[in-house]
């Protein structure tokens, strides 16, 4: 039954029973780990100065699944401009209405927050990350990646302070929407703190400072020893990559791939199994070999129900794909 995301958002708040935290979930299907990258569920509340880990826990519970990709956003106090939720995905079929650019006043509310923001970078103790640790481990759900996108605004200290928290966290593996320019910056990081820095590629492979192309990967790896990659199969397909041979040729080097179905030149997302996305080639792909590649949904298209929903119809594909 559907329900709507001010229904699913009152069932959150009031929680689940306590058995739904009771064991281990396991989403491992023909030895491939499934799972999410909790971004998928940004359509949840959020209150402005607060995390929203719990509703997390919850959500991801209801999905059956049990190994995630943890958003820094879900982790991070959410500023005053949070308080709506965010879309569950980019509208498609209709034009997009063309919008003004920010006020001054706007664009210094942003520049406050940011401080703000990178303020309480450098000062949460790691006691609050290990606490987050510890409530991911009460409801079964194992913590693969932790997502943090460096980018131009972050100081070297921010930076250090981004490998801090994933060892709070208990991961030796982050997930970073970068560029060119800023993953030299890091790579020195990622030798010196020994945790993984996997690049996430888009479909925008004419600008030569963004990750996307076979070229644009192998220049990563280069960058360093902890050096690897994060495929989308949704993005590297719309930039008309085909990521089955890819994948097959990289496999030591992808710690794990998002799972999004795009149509071929910069197409839109679609539902999957209605795109160009070789999702079940890739799963297989993985299954047959034995490759220790995590294959994580990351739910974008523009669905008719709550991200809970959408993200265990979409569990439920991937698992199809390995049966």
């Amino acid at each position: 039954m559907m329900h709507s995301r001010r229904q699913f958002g009152k069932t959150v708040l009031l929680g689940l029973p306590a058995a739904a935290f009771a064991a281990r979930l396991d989403s491992t299907v023909a030895g491939v780990h499934l799972g999410t990258i909790t971004y998928s569920f940004r359509d949840l509340p959020r209150t402005p100065g607060k995390d929203n880990v719990d509703d997390i826990i919850r959500a991801v519970t209801a999905c059956g699944i049990g190994e995630i990709e943890l958003y820094n956003l879900n982790i991070e106090p959410a500023p005053a401009s949070a308080a709506k939720p965010a879309p569950s995905g980019p509208s498609y079929g209709v034009a997009r209405a063309v919008q003004a650019g920010p006020t001054p006043e706007q664009l210094a509310i942003r520049k406050a927050e940011r401080e703000a923001l990178r303020k309480w970078r450098l000062e949460t103790p790691a006691s609050y990350y290990q606490g987050i640790r510890k409530k991911l481990d009460a409801a079964g759900i194992s913590l693969y990646a932790y997502t943090l996108g460096f980018n131009d605004q972050f100081t070297d200290d921010e930076i250090e302070a981004g490998f801090e928290q994933a060892k709070s966290l208990g991961v030796d593996l982050i997930a970073s929407s970068t560029s060119l320019s800023v993953a030299q910056r890091v790579a020195p990081f990622a030798d010196k703190h020994k945790i993984r820095v996997a690049v996430h590629g888009y479909a925008n492979v004419k600008d030569p400072n963004q990750f996307g192309s076979p070229e644009s990967f192998a220049k990563a790896l280069a960058m360093g020893k902890y050096m690897r990659i994060n495929l989308d199969l949704g993005h590297f397909t719309a930039a008309n990559y085909d990521a089955v041979p890819f994948i097959k040729a990289n496999h030591e080097n992808i710690t794990h791939i998002h799972i999004k179905d795009r149509h071929r030149n910069d197409g839109v997302n679609e539902p999957f199994g209605d795109g160009d996305s070789p999702i079940k080639a890739s799963l297989q792909l993985i299954r047959d070999n034995k490759y220790p590649i995590r294959a994580f949904v990351e739910y974008e298209y523009p669905g008719i129900g709550t991200s809970v929903e959408e993200v265990t119809r979409c569990m439920n594909y991937l698992r199809n794909c390995l049966s």
